[in-house]
Order: structure tokens, then C-alpha cells, then sequence
């Protein structure tokens, strides 16, 4: 479910650094202090889909949610030792292709899936899904390849990525063509959320669980507001090339909303158990690695 799958969004930001004890007890009261709010303020007759927030799959209650949580931890928890001096891309490319190609299929289920049924709606779900994942790969290979000379795999399977984060929140409101346009729209702003804000605002986020989330969700919220078609939609769901310019307002706010709850009660939420039973393991036990620490085993 997306209470399942929104924590361990987050994991992927401060991989290798958080206790196990602290990482079970932080997601415990992460999903029902920060989690559980948001998804009824937008899907559960709350406040936020009252104002109208549109949020077909979960771009606010799953992805900035877990792209600003994502951030916060980093931020507490610190750099990895190392982090800036040693090697730390993928050790093995393959299998982070494979796992791409895993979410793609798998975000067909997210999107299309929440529908609700075999509907016109959800097959345009799937169709858009897989518009916008497509340009988000594209684009952010491209913007890869004008800055840095190189295209590299492990960007468009980034960009790939980038554009099934943005398309989440839109799946259910726009044709093809608003799908193509927010996947290229979120490949390069996503790409510049992994690379040039990363290094500005200079935090240690392993999986870019906030450029490619955090950003990736904001950009697909907020363009949802743009590209929202009634004739996909349904009655008086549509943005601006539909005639709603006051839509984007809308999501932004209900963007806005998601970002200060989570960033504050996350914030909260890391600093009690830090207190009560300590967040990160200590410096031998990550240079000697968690998994050989916790398990006496390691996967490479």
C-alpha cells in the first residue's frame, strides 16, 4: 500500500547512518504522526481535498511527503563518513536498472490502479504513465549531456524515475500531450534538484530520495494545476489550458501545506528518539557496514 511504500522512500536519504531501533520506532510515529494526517487532509474528506487539491495517486501524501521527511533526516543525521572524498555512485549498474525497470512496470499498478477499476480512466492512467516516464528519462539524459559531456545510464534511469514521481499526481487529470510535457518539465528540474541543489544547500541524501521526490512531486503537483483536462478529469477537475488558472494556486497551497507538516513533525519526530535511544550508529559500525553489523552478511 502507500503507507508502505512512503517510509521506505525515505529510507533511501539516510541510508547507512540511522540504527535499526531508531529507523523501526522513527517510521512507526512518522506514519501516524505525518503520513496518516496528509492522506486523509487530501484523499480521506479532509481539509485539503475540500479546497480542491488534486492528487490522483499520490504526489503530495506520498512523494513530496516522503522527499521533505527524506531531507530533514539527512540533515540531522549528517554526511556519511567519506561523504565528498571517497567513491559512492552504485557499485553494481545492472541491478539498479533492474530495479528500475521493476518501479516502471510496477508504477503502472500505483497509477492506473488507482482507479479503482477496469475504467477509460485507468487505461489513460497507464497511457500517460508511461508518456511522462519516457520524457523524464529523455530529459534528464539530455541535461546530463549538455552540462557534463557524457549521457550515463544511471541518468536516464533517474530521469525515468523523475517522471513517474511527477506524473503521479496528474495521472488521473491529463491527456498525452500534459503527460509528455510534465515528464520533460521534471526530468530537468529533478536533475537539477539531484545535482546543483544538492551540492548549494550541501546535504548527504544516498537515493536523491528529495531531488527526485520532493522536487519531482512539487514539479507534478503543481503542473497538475496546468495541465488538468474535464474531459480526463472528470466534472470541474481541470486547470489552466482548461480554463482553471486558479488550480495552480490551489496546488500549490495544498503543496505548500504537505511541506510545512512534514518538514516540522518529522523534525519533532527525529529529535525525541534521538534523545530517548540515540539515532545514528557510531563511526565504526558504519565504516565497518551495516549489513555486516546487523547480519554478518553482506551482498557484496
Amino acid at each position: 500500500t502507500f503507507a508502505i511504500i512512503t517510509p521506505a522512500l525515505i529510507a533511501g536519504a539516510f541510508a547507512e547512518r540511522m540504527k535499526f531501533s531508531a529507523m523501526m520506532w522513527f517510521m512507526a510515529l512518522w506514519s501516524l504522526i505525518v503520513y496518516a494526517p496528509i492522506a486523509h487532509w487530501v484523499w480521506g474528506g479532509g481539509f485539503l481535498g475540500d479546497w480542491g487539491v488534486l492528487d490522483f495517486a499520490g504526489g503530495t501524501v506520498v512523494h513530496i511527503n516522503a522527499g521533505v521527511a527524506g531531507l530533514v533526516c539527512a540533515l540531522v543525521l549528517g554526511k556519511r563518513k567519506g561523504f565528498g572524498t571517497d567513491n559512492m555512485a552504485p557499485h553494481n549498474l545492472v541491478y539498479s536498472v533492474i530495479g528500475a525497470a521493476l518501479l516502471w512496470v510496477g508504477w503502472f499498478g500505483f497509477n492506473a490502479g488507482s482507479a479503482v477499476g477496469a475504467s477509460v480512466n485507468a487505461g489513460m492512467a497507464m497511457a500517460v504513465t508511461q508518456f511522462a516516464t519516457a520524457a523524464g528519462a529523455l530529459a534528464w539524459m539530455f541535461a546530463e549531456w549538455v552540462t557534463r559531456g557524457k549521457p550515463s545510464v544511471l541518468g536516464i534511469i533517474s530521469g525515468a524515475v523523475a517522471g513517474l514521481v511527477a506524473i503521479t499526481p496528474a495521472s488521473g487529470f491529463v491527456n498525452p500531450m500534459g503527460s509528455l510535457a510534465i515528464g520533460i518539465v521534471a526530468g530537468l528540474v529533478c536533475f537539477w534538484g539531484a545535482t546543483g541543489l544538492k551540492k548549494a544547500m550541501g546535504y548527504d541524501d544516498s537515493l536523491d530520495a528529495f531531488g527526485v521526490h520532493g522536487v519531482g512531486g512539487f514539479v507534478g503537483a503543481i503542473l497538475t494545476g496546468v495541465f488538468a483536462v474535464e474531459v480526463i478529469g472528470g466534472e470541474g477537475k481541470k486547470g489552466l489550458i482548461d480554463g482553471n488558472a486558479g488550480q495552480v494556486l490551489t496546488q500549490l497551497w495544498g503543496s505548500l501545506v504537505c511541506i510545512a507538516w512534514c518538514a516540522v513533525a518529522t523534525f519533532v519526530i527525529l529529535k525525541v528518539v534521538d534523545a530517548l535511544i540515540g539515532l545514528r550508529v557510531t563511526t565504526e559500525e558504519e565504516i565497518e557496514g551495516l549489513d555486516i553489523n546487523l547480519h554478518g552478511e553482506t551482498i557484496h
